[in-house]
């Protein structure tokens, strides 16, 4: 069975590509270093993992519209994104998802060191 989502593998496109991501995501939104090898790392999401490794090769455009990191205070993390110079194309703003339950949250987009899109969520 199906126990969670484990982790999000990302191609760097080479070395340039891996140390810059491992440095937002490591640096600039604080996540710890879970395990390393050359040319690869696993960093702790905390209810999951994002896999960098340096790759050879373009990272392609896929299915995946964004991937989304749960945040305690999502202004507090796009202060400092948009501090590390990566662009911010949501502002943060508060969201009630018509489900049942309603489910309100607080989110704000912004785009990653690899074009990559990240939504940052705030449950409330």
């Amino acid at each position: 069975m199906i126990t969670g989502i484990h982790h999000v593998s990302m191609n760097c496109g080479g070395a340039e590509g891996f140390e810059r991501a491992k440095s937002f995501y490591c640096g600039v939104l604080g996540l710890p270093v879970r395990r390393e090898w050359p040319g690869g790392v696993m960093i702790d999401a905390g209810n999951g993992v994002i896999e960098l490794f340096s790759g050879e090769t373009e990272p392609r455009k896929g299915a995946i519209r964004h991937f989304a990191l749960a945040a305690d205070d999502v202004d507090r993390v796009v202060e400092g994104v948009r501090q590390a110079g990566y662009p911010v194309f949501v502002e943060p703003k508060n969201i009630v998802i018509k489900s049942e339950p309603a489910y309100p949250a607080r989110i704000a987009f912004c785009t990653g060191p690899l074009g990559e899109e990240i939504e940052l969520f705030q449950e409330l």
